[in-house]
């Protein structure tokens, strides 16, 4: 990224990791090449700072449920709000606006895929997985669990083992 810049002569500040300040104006053919060569490199131009913004929440979000073994223990809110520096019900307005859903609804999808996800490790049990993911108790991830997947816990934990058939019962099985 910092090479295709230079190349196109802009002076530029590294902001955050994949984020760039550029110093001067450019005009609208410049702005093409840097986005044809970003798009090359495999990145993305981004200089709507709504869109940007909006990126950092799902940055903190993902990285908070399924980079990290344990979850805050603050409120979420706080956390986004003290991660970006922003005043939460703004963020959380802008988010509506933007994605459709709320920051909440968000991030009730993204722990059920955690959930999913240690179901299908095998690792923890329910109660665990409930206790991991900050709820307050097994029934209460159960039911956003069928909220979001349409199957209980337990029921999605049964598809996946159902699909592990060992290769000389493949041809016999009676189901």
């Amino acid at each position: 990224m910092k090479e295709e810049l230079r190349n196109l002569g802009l002076h530029f500040i590294v902001v955050d990791l994949g984020e760039v300040e550029i110093m001067e104006n450019i005009s609208p053919e410049v702005r093409n090449q840097l986005k044809l060569a970003l798009l090359n490199s495999g990145l993305e131009l981004m200089d709507d700072k709504r869109a940007v913004l909006i990126e950092k929440v799902i940055n903190v979000i993902t990285e908070m449920i399924h980079d990290t073994d344990e979850l805050p223990k603050m409120n979420y809110s706080d956390h986004i709000s003290e991660k970006l520096h922003y005043d939460y019900t703004y963020l959380s307005n802008l988010f509506s606006e933007v994605k459709g859903i709320t920051i909440q609804q968000f991030i009730i999808i993204h722990k059920i895929e955690k959930a999913k996800e240690l179901l299908l490790y095998d690792e923890l049990n329910l109660t665990e997985i409930s206790y991991q993911l900050h709820y307050s108790s097994v029934a209460h991830l159960s039911n956003q669990f069928k909220k979001i997947t349409g199957l209980t816990p337990t029921h999605f934990k049964k598809l996946k083992n159902r699909r592990r058939i060992p290769i000389e019962d493949i041809g016999n099985e009676t189901d």
